[in-house]
């Protein structure tokens, strides 16, 4: 395994552990996790949530600090995001009369988890 493969595999591991931390997170404050990776040909979330009548979308960003996590999500980043908001909303059209939320959880090493809400609104760059 190249130095390249052994980065990119402990990129994906960190990752995948965040993500599993945060959806451990959002349970702990009430939410119910509705799915886990999701794909749609315009892009990915992490995770997609829900609580009342609120499906939340979010990004999970395994960063030292709160600026760095922020910068990491790029209004390309964001235009996916949205995207797939859309094909998931468009699939599960039990939630299309749900408010829709796009948060971003932070996740660093030794801290507790830090949710940002509403991190941005769609359309807006």
């Amino acid at each position: 395994m190249t130095a390249a493969t052994a980065s990119r595999r402990r990129a994906y591991q960190r990752g995948a552990r965040s993500e599993s931390l945060a959806a451990w997170y959002l349970r702990l404050k009430g939410y119910r996790i509705l799915a886990r990776r999701f794909k749609s040909p315009g892009g990915e979330i992490d995770l997609i949530a829900a609580r009342g009548s609120i499906v939340v979308f979010v990004e999970v960003k395994a960063r030292d600090d709160q600026a760095r996590a922020l910068a990491a999500v790029t209004p390309r980043q964001r235009r996916r995001i949205e995207a797939a908001a859309a094909s998931f909303i468009s699939r599960n059209r039990r939630y299309q009369r749900h408010r829709q939320r796009f948060d971003i959880i932070v996740m660093g090493p030794g801290k507790k988890p830090l949710h940002l809400t509403q991190a941005w609104r769609p359309g807006r760059d």
